[in-house]
């Protein structure tokens, strides 16, 4: 309450994304946060959105945790996860329940440990800073009891109480980490047990460690001292500074060390900085991609996870999933859809690699397609992972991999698949293999199946696939004119119909049969409902198209529909490709109309040289004083009506044709001049 106005303070959590932590049994939760000041009245005032992560450390965690019940625990406590999430939180604690824990730095932290025969005691802690004052051997044994009692979470708060210690510790560290590589281990595993702590993060900065660590990653063992960067990694600001100091460049060397523990810690940190655009690209121009590629497979399986990890995050880009297919991933990964704890991520970013064109042919000299056939068949009558339908979807429309997906009974058992369980997706890839191969099958079931399965007709075209057959067997014919009508279908459907129609007009008998139904006007009615959208008006026309080669629906075309004309309003479209098509439509029905070709003729005129007939009905006009076309009742022509539609006049490359067949004198502009000069007509 400030004066007379009442502020509230609004908080809003905005969506949250998952992952595991890299060392310890927790999953860390990264979410933004809004808050927004409004005024009495309602009004916003002041909002700032800041991006916050949460650790949820899960310690009762083992091997022989009911996974179901702690997911839907961790759901129910945590309101920042969002109940749709389960099954997330359910795979991630799957696999933080297996993988295998590293032990590196255990290892190290014991063998710290073991070189003091005597046991640390907090009672004792100001005789420990003591030591710290003293020669290099007795700082290293005053710097290892401390560690000792670091270890134990439980004194952590206590040595922060004690305002010497941690202040020495960095003293030593800064000024002596070049003397003593011991010394400065055993140091940097002190803050690195405080780091394991988010409310302790602020300590280890202010006493400034992680800009230490950063120079000793390369002097000795940079195990610990990246454990303790990523930890302090949690706030991105922090995280921004390391990226300033170039830690991008600094982790990627890392990857040629042969220590797997270690390129686990590196590829940890990698994979928590991809997520920003500027790490990406530092990581796109250090190559980091081939480094990786060479972990790929490996024994070590959490290694090999947390690469995976991280090469999917990189294959969102463009330019990396092209590094990816030169470092020769794609078999590698192939090869991993045999394992059980990497199919799902190797999947991941094949399918992202198969996003591109360039690369789908890369799958086909590979064992990935009869793999994923495999699977495909596997499933039975269970819903398909979405992410092995898409791959399938993908590959499908490269012609190589078509003929790998067919071998045998491929083909048979999609379309059975397809058919019994109303699978739109199988449908698609179906869609992508009629392309290229001799394919047909029809259902009607849901909107979404139909439009696949029409579009797989549509896109036959067979010399020898019998389309009348098709259409009597079936009775297509009456569906396709039902569904022409505006409205009664989504216009999904309608175009596929359109485009379906154009498709089977190429066969005669075909075209015959469909001109008799009244396909034809209910194709204008369309065109008319349809005339602002183009990709409707261009398959329409091209309809009329495949009709005019065949004499029965050419002349139902030209004599008793007002497709023609239709077709001429059309001639001057602002779509290259409707115009395209509507002149070779005009120029087949006046090669055998001769009343429309003269009509065409002369639009045709008019529009080339519409400029010049402007010119000379002004001309005229002003010599006269008035218009100079009038029919006999006096009726202008000139702006009240078309001038074409004078029955006494028409125009053609010869020149104006009175009704007695009379060629008239013409004008034609001279464009130098800007004089017109009478004289027989000039083509321009």
């Amino acid at each position: 309450l400030r004066g007379s106005d009442l502020y509230f303070l609004f908080y809003f959590s905005m969506g949250c994304t998952l992952d595991v932590h890299p060392t310890e049994n927790a999953l860390i939760v990264q979410y933004e946060v809004e808050a927004t000041i409004l005024g009495e009245l309602g009004a916003p005032m002041v909002g700032e959105r800041k991006e916050c992560q949460k650790i949820i450390r899960l310690k009762s965690l083992n091997s022989n945790t009911d996974i179901s019940s702690l997911a839907q625990k961790v759901v129910e406590e945590c309101r920042l996860i969002h109940p749709s999430k389960l099954r997330e939180v359910e795979q991630l604690l799957f696999y933080l329940q297996h993988r295998k824990q590293s032990n590196g730095i255990e290892e190290l932290l014991c063998r710290c440990f073991l070189q003091l025969d005597e046991e640390a005691s907090i009672n004792n802690i100001d005789e420990y800073v003591e030591l710290l004052y003293e020669d290099i051997q007795e700082k290293i044994r005053g710097a290892t009891l401390i560690f000792q009692l670091a270890r134990n979470p439980d004194n952590l708060e206590e040595l922060i109480q004690n305002e010497t210690v941690l202040g020495a510790l960095a003293r030593v560290l800064r000024e002596e980490w070049k003397q003593s590589v011991d010394l400065a281990t055993t140091i940097i595993y002190i803050f690195f047990c405080f780091s394991s702590f988010s409310q302790f993060h602020g300590l280890v900065t202010h006493f400034k460690i992680g800009a230490l660590c950063v120079f000793c990653v390369f002097c000795f063992l940079p195990s610990v001292a990246l454990c303790l960067l990523l930890n302090l990694a949690e706030d991105t600001r922090t995280e921004l500074k390391m990226r300033n100091k170039n830690i991008v460049h600094m982790l990627v060397k890392i990857l040629d060390r042969e220590d797997e523990e270690l390129l686990l810690v590196v590829i940890s940190f990698l994979k928590k900085l991809s997520i920003f655009l500027e790490n990406k690209n530092d990581m796109a121009e250090t190559f980091a991609v081939g480094k990786l590629a060479r972990l790929v497979p490996c024994e070590h399986e959490e290694l090999l996870s947390t690469t995976l990890r991280l090469l999917l995050n990189l294959s969102f880009d463009t330019s990396l999933r092209s590094q990816m297919v030169q470092a020769g991933l794609v078999p590698k990964l192939s090869s991993l859809l045999a394992d059980e704890g990497q199919r799902q991520l190797s999947m991941c970013i094949l399918y992202h690699i198969s996003m591109d064109d360039r690369f789908k042919s890369t799958f086909a000299d590979t064992d990935c397609i009869p793999q994923l056939m495999k699977m495909v068949f596997d499933c039975g009558e269970e819903k398909m992972d979405v992410e092995l339908i898409s791959l399938c979807i993908n590959l499908a429309a490269n012609k190589s991999n078509a003929q790998v997906i067919c071998e045998g009974t491929g083909l048979k058992m999609l379309m059975k698949r397809a058919v019994k369980m109303k699978d739109v997706l199988v449908m698609k890839m179906i869609r992508n293999l009629s392309h290229l191969l001799n394919l047909f099958i029809t259902e009607e079931e849901t909107e979404e199946f139909v439009i696949e399965c029409l579009g797989t007709l549509a896109n036959l075209t067979i010399p020898d696939l019998d389309w009348a057959l098709v259409l009597k067997e079936y009775n297509l014919v009456l569906y396709l004119k039902d569904r022409l009508k505006p409205g009664s279908a989504e216009d999904d459907l309608i175009l596929e119909v359109v485009i379906m129609i154009g498709t089977v007009s190429m066969d005669d008998s075909c075209a015959a049969m469909l001109a008799k139904s009244g396909i034809i006007p209910a194709l204008i009615e369309l065109l008319n409902a349809q005339q602002e959208d183009d990709e409707f008006v261009c398959q329409i026309v091209y309809v009329f198209y495949q009709m005019v080669f065949h004499k029965a629906t050419r002349d139902v075309i030209i004599k008793d529909t007002q497709a023609p004309a239709y077709l001429i309003d059309l001639m001057h479209d602002k779509n290259a490709e409707i115009r395209k098509v509507c002149d070779n439509t005009l120029d087949i029905i006046a090669e055998y109309d001769e009343e429309w070709g003269k009509k065409i003729q002369t639009e045709k005129f008019r529009w080339y040289n519409a400029q010049w007939l402007e010119m000379v009905e002004n001309r005229q006009m002003d010599e006269a004083g008035e218009p100079f076309l009038y029919e006999e009742d006096g009726e202008s022509f000139i702006g009240n009506r078309d001038i074409l539609e004078r029955p006494d006049l028409f125009y053609s490359a010869d020149g104006i044709i009175s009704a007695d067949a009379a060629i008239s004198p013409e004008f034609y502009t001279d464009f130098y001049s800007g004089e017109l000069t009478q004289t027989g007509y000039m083509s321009r």
